[in-house]
């Protein structure tokens, strides 16, 4: 009996280990750019790349510096400044009262973690994007 608990136990910590990491604010605090950016599943950007179908990425920008406001340069390159958390699982980044409101937004964006390292953070908007044609978009973001 002694032996299954332990192998139980030893177990149940090697599992733990395994988990993904939750990302940390002050980890993906940072300005971060696009590298890649794909709608529905096709990559419409790629930095450097001389043939994209949505060039305008390139000026991509989520300043996330601040603790409680967020600086986004969507791909029209408007500014807008609001707020941003992460929800209480830090599963998803929230932008919240986005002034002015993002084209065919109602000021908020939602974006699912994907993977957050303090190189790297990937998004998936949890909504379409009427902006590009109702598209679900994914990032691939690296520090400016």
């Amino acid at each position: 009996m002694r032996s299954l608990i332990k192998i139980f136990l030893a177990t149940s910590f090697l599992m733990a280990a395994c988990e993904p990491k939750q990302p940390e604010p002050l980890q993906i605090r940072k300005v971060w750019k696009a590298i890649t950016v794909t709608q529905n599943g096709a990559v419409v950007y790629q930095q450097g790349a001389a043939n994209n179908a949505r060039p305008s990425y390139s000026m991509f920008r989520l300043d996330l510096t601040l603790t409680d406001q967020v600086t986004f340069i969507d791909l029209d390159g408007r500014k807008t400044v609001g707020s941003w958390s992460l929800s209480t699982d830090n599963q998803r980044l929230i932008l919240e009262n986005l002034v002015p409101p993002p084209s065919e937004s109602t000021g908020n964006i939602e974006f699912y973690i994907t993977e957050a390292t303090k190189d790297q953070l990937k998004l998936k908007r949890t909504t379409e994007s009427r902006k590009t044609g109702n598209s679900i978009n994914e990032y691939v973001l690296v520090p400016q």
